[in-house]
């Protein structure tokens, strides 16, 4: 990450890419990390069945949003990437939560009968 951003400001320094190529770029990259912990987030060992559906789910909502994000800040406008982007990753981390709250109930309900 911060080899790309040095690469990409001495880039900038010399002409070769203006300062929004550095900046879709570098924010760009923050979505490939997102990405990178949610694929790496299913390999971690769960002490329960529960805690890997979880995890599995958290994995997908969390690629699923960093590629997202990424194609936003390379594609789309910088204003607009700025707040889809934001909110990509924000309803990612909403559906997780969501679904650990989802499970937990289910899970109280069965233990209640």
């Amino acid at each position: 990450m911060i080899v790309l951003a040095l690469g990409a400001t001495f880039a900038r320094q010399r002409g070769y890419i203006d300062q929004d190529t550095v900046l879709r770029l570098v924010i760009g990259a923050n979505g490939l990390m997102i990405a990178w912990f949610g694929n790496r987030a299913p390999k971690i060992v769960a002490p329960s069945a529960c805690a890997r559906q979880i995890t599995r789910f958290a994995g997908w909502s969390l690629v699923l949003s960093g590629l997202v994000y990424t194609g936003l800040w390379i594609f789309a406008p910088i204003p607009l990437a700025i707040s889809l982007g934001t909110g990509v990753v924000a309803a990612g981390m909403i559906a997780t939560l969501a679904y650990c709250l989802q499970l937990r109930a289910r899970a109280r309900a069965q233990a209640g009968k």
